[in-house]
Formats: C-alpha cells, sequence, structure tokens
C-alpha cells in the first residue's frame, strides 16, 4: 500500500500496523499524537480494525464448517482463497474425499486446477471434487499419526483442527442415562466470572446454562452446562453436561453422535479449568 500525505507527513499501512515518515523521508517510530484527527490516519485505523474483524470472522466460519461438518462448495473455496484472510484461516487444514479417508492438506486452490494438496506421502496432488470436506479432528481415525506428520511438515493451522482437544465418547459411558457429571462442581466465588469465562471462550449463555450448538448428520444437538441465572455476585459452580435436540428435548447420551459429544466434553473441561482452585486446596 502506498503513502498517504497527512499534515505535512506521510502515512501507510504496513503489516497491519499505521506507520509515518517525515518530508524528509526519514521513518518515524510511532505516530505523532498531533495526526490523531487527520482523515487520512483516520481511515487507515478505521481498516485496521475492518481487517482485525475480517480475519476473525474467516476463522469462525472456517470453524464453523469443520464444527458442523459443513460441505463447502469448490467455488466457494476457490473464491476466497486470493483473500490472504481467508488464505490464512484455510491453508494446512485436512481435508477429506467424499468416503471419509484424508486427502490431504490444503495448500492452494483454483476454480479451474481445483485443490493443491500435500498428500500423505509428502507429494503434491491436484483435485476437484464438487464439495470440498474439512472434517472435526474427533472423526479422523489417524489423528495422532496426522499430528506428527504435521509436525514434520511444519503445518501451522490457524483453526484449529488437528491439535484441537477432542474427546472420544468411552465405550463404558450409560448409553441410557442424560448427564456427564465429570466437569460439574467447579466452584467459583461469583457468578459473573464464570460467565464471563463462558463468554471469553466463544460460548453463548442463555437460561443460565453455557450453550454449545453442533450440526450433526443434518440433525441440530446443543450442548448445555449449567452455570447459574441467579445474582452476578453470588457464588456458583457449574452444574453436569447435557445435551438437547432443535426441540429443547433432553437426549439420551447413547443418542448424542461424536463430533456433539467431544464439542460438548470441550465446552465442560474448558469452564471447569478456571474454576477457584484455591477453595479446593482449602478444603483439601
Amino acid at each position: 500500500m502506498g503513502w498517504v500525505r497527512a499534515g505535512g507527513y506521510e502515512v501507510a499501512l504496513e503489516a497491519g500496523k499505521v506507520v509515518c515518515r517525515n518530508a524528509s523521508g526519514r521513518r518515524l517510530k510511532s505516530v505523532p499524537a498531533k495526526l490523531a484527527d487527520e482523515p487520512a490516519v483516520v481511515g487507515l485505523r478505521q481498516l485496521v480494525e475492518w481487517l482485525e474483524r475480517h480475519e476473525r470472522q474467516c476463522l469462525a466460519d472456517v470453524e464453523k464448517w469443520m464444527v458442523r461438518s459443513l460441505p463447502v462448495p469448490l467455488a466457494v473455496i476457490a473464491r476466497v482463497w486470493p483473500d490472504p484472510a481467508w488464505r490464512a484461516a484455510l491453508r494446512d487444514l485436512v481435508v477429506t474425499g467424499a468416503d471419509g479417508t484424508v486427502a490431504g492438506f490444503l495448500r492452494d486452490a483454483d476454480a479451474e486446477r481445483g485443490l493443491g494438496l500435500v498428500d500423505l506421502d509428502g507429494d503434491t496432488v491436484r483435485m476437484a471434487p464438487a464439495l470440498v470436506r474439512v472434517p472435526h479432528p474427533v472423526l479422523l481415525d489417524d489423528l495422532e499419526e496426522l499430528r506428527e506428520f504435521a509436525v514434520e511438515l511444519g503445518v501451522e493451522q490457524r483453526a484449529q483442527q488437528l491439535f484441537r482437544e477432542v474427546f472420544p465418547r468411552p465405550a463404558a459411558v450409560d448409553a441410557e442415562g442424560t448427564q456427564v457429571e465429570e466437569y460439574a462442581g467447579g466452584s467459583f466465588k461469583e457468578l459473573r466470572f464464570l460467565h464471563g469465562r463462558a463468554t471469553q471462550l466463544g460460548y453463548r449463555v442463555r437460561g443460565g446454562n453455557a450453550v454449545c450448538s453442533v450440526l450433526e448428520d443434518g440433525r441440530g444437538i446443543e450442548a448445555r452446562v449449567w452455570i447459574g441465572d441467579y445474582d452476578g455476585y453470588e457464588e456458583t459452580e457449574t452444574g453436569p453436561l447435557m445435551w438437547t435436540d432443535a426441540a429443547g428435548r433432553a437426549l439420551k447420551l447413547g443418542q448424542v453422535g461424536p463430533v456433539a459429544w467431544s464439542e460438548g466434553m470441550r465446552m465442560a473441561a474448558a469452564l471447569y479449568a478456571g474454576r477457584d482452585i484455591e477453595d479446593e486446596e482449602r478444603v483439601a
């Protein structure tokens, strides 16, 4: 991006930051305070804010595709690939074929040439599926091997896929039960602390529950953890984890799919991790 005049100086956008130089061309350490209201400076700073929001939204959308198991048309991937924010969010994601087998790590997308991938042999290949599938990591049979291979390749995923914390459903789970108590009982001195933690982690809070919505096999499922809905300054603790269908009916644990189970447990574990450890140590 070129330099723009601003009150006897010139400003530009460089690596996501507004930079400035004086009339003789010498770069300054920072933008002078007297230029704060210059239209060019204001415009560039607004552009920085917009780009940051755009990057966050791209990353959120890609993670949503993965968590909700939403196949994306190749034409869409190819259309957004030239955008650096989209490309950063998509690059190095593991994509699978229509049969669910791993095709490789995404490195390029073009409307005519299709996807450019690094396959599991380390070779660069191309494929042109009508739909691009970005699987949730809990659905990948060889997840540990893929993680090791990704480290060897120097893969750095912006979207949490391979190194996302996953929770496979235990074989011994009570299929007729409706709740998981593993992360219940985490104490917080004030409800607002737990509410704030849920929000900071990206979860919605509704009706006293932290909720995580998942679309699995075309069915909407919501994981819920009770956190309280009374005075924000009163003590509270995390409740049990449960799952409900689109109508709000509690599901039996045997009816919960692997993605919904993993994402629900991930939410419950993350909320529980913020509990007041000092109180627990005093009780012990």
